[in-house]
């Protein structure tokens, strides 16, 4: 889903800065979903604007409005104004992972080969 930006007035992001851009809008998710806010491809190949926690998780026992902390890495000044598309949501089921502490880990192909390490 698309979200639009419901600040009152126009906020300047300049660059290199962070601002904390209002919805309007507050939700309620049943437990075991989760909300992720992610970027607008648009805003970030033609602006230079994106999320700076990308993607952002808004847990199922949240309440307050949801708002969307914008960066703006590009070149120039960019003006966030009311009703424009600022960010995407995407609501996704969670599972609570139990963890289990050992003291070695079974071997892998792989084992503690980094990042490119399987030759893809």
């Amino acid at each position: 889903m698309d979200i639009f930006a419901a600040n009152e007035t126009n906020i300047l992001l300049e660059k290199g800065t962070v601002g904390l851009i209002p919805t309007g809008f507050a939700v309620a998710i049943p437990d075991g979903f989760e909300i992720q806010i992610r970027p607008r491809s648009g805003l970030a190949v033609n602006h230079g604007i994106g999320l700076i926690n990308s993607p952002g998780t808004i847990d199922a026992d949240y309440r307050g409005e949801v708002k969307i902390a914008m960066i703006n890495l590009g070149e120039k000044p960019y003006t966030v104004q009311r009703g424009d598309r600022i960010a995407q949501m995407v609501v996704n089921r969670v599972y609570q992972a139990k963890l289990d502490v050992v003291q070695q880990l079974d071997e892998t192909r792989r084992n503690s080969g980094g990042f490119g390490h399987t030759g893809r």
